[in-house]
């Protein structure tokens, strides 16, 4: 009977010693709640503590950076472009008796940051220009929106860490409209860069056909004074020949003669035997008496 009693105790010992201690996780801080209201500030260093069985109870905050996604949201920029905006934030719990107090859980924590988030950025993107968001003056957008947005939850006891744009477009309407224009516009561009190149080649082949027109006229009225030249020269050599032996040059042009007109074809020569064509034949000197000629 006394063990069963001993061993009765035993078990609501342990039973009361294991709702008298709570563990704190490193990624954790706990509230000890007695009957609702929080009695002592609030364990932020992991480890083993205790409390009341039964009368106190532990509320556990997480420690670590949390996310808040937004959905897309459509805002009206200072050049009264349109934008659809995706953001999200990043925030901690830095006060964990105010957070547990003002919004007791983080999805009313949520629901009240993302309230301030769309009106920060709303608010800011108004001011701004669509290049500024954009392009030119993301980043310091963005610290504008993270410091109003944190002043507003600061009395959350919560600290804003970072605000970011995934992405900020123009609605699809939009954008397909741009988007046609910008294809009419290139198309416009590349018919007017055809044009100037077919133009530039019309001109490159006119003043290459001139040029070669020029080069060949040029060539023909070099080659014509050549020719003239060479035919002057040969001229003037036969002269000088004929000058200085006109019996041997006369028997020279016999001999070509001679070899011109008696070379094998259909044309008949019909020549009396003592025609001049045939002197060197009768006299070694090419001395002719009587001259006579008949082609047929």
């Amino acid at each position: 009977m006394r063990s069963s009693i001993l061993g009765v105790l035993i078990a609501v010992v342990a039973f009361v010693g294991y709702l008298s201690v709570y563990i704190v996780h490193p990624t954790q801080q706990a509230l000890v709640l007695q009957l609702g209201r929080i009695i002592e500030e609030p364990k932020t260093e992991p480890g083993f503590y205790f409390k009341i069985p039964l009368i106190q109870n532990v509320i556990y905050l997480d420690k670590r950076i949390l996310d808040l996604n937004m959905s897309p949201q459509e805002v009206i920029a200072s050049d009264k472009k349109r934008l659809v905006v995706d953001a999200f934030a990043r925030y901690r719990i830095s006060d964990p008796v105010l957070f547990y107090q003002r919004v007791n859980n983080t999805r009313e924590a949520n629901q009240r940051l993302s309230t301030f988030l769309q009106s920060s950025l709303r608010s800011e993107l108004a001011k701004a220009s669509f290049v500024a968001v954009v392009r030119d003056n993301r980043s310091g957008l963005m610290e504008n929106i993270r410091r109003d947005v944190s002043n507003s939850a600061s009395d959350l006891g919560i600290e804003v860490v970072d605000v970011k744009i995934r992405r900020a477009d123009l609605p699809d309407a939009n954008s397909q409209a741009i988007y046609a224009r910008m294809q009419t516009e290139r198309q416009r561009e590349a018919t007017e860069l055809r044009a100037q190149g077919e133009e530039q080649a019309r001109r490159i082949r006119s003043r290459a056909d001139r040029d070669a027109t020029v080069l060949v006229a040029e060539a023909k009225r070099d080659s014509e004074i050549i020719r003239g030249d060479g035919d002057a020269e040969r001229n003037r050599i036969f002269a000088a020949a004929f000058g200085a032996d006109p019996e041997f040059f006369a028997f020279y042009r016999s001999m070509q003669a001679y070899e011109q007109g008696l070379q094998q074809g259909d044309t008949s020569l019909v020549l009396s035997p003592d025609s001049s064509f045939f002197r060197f034949f009768n006299n070694p000197r090419g001395e002719a008496k009587t001259p006579g000629v008949a082609a047929q």
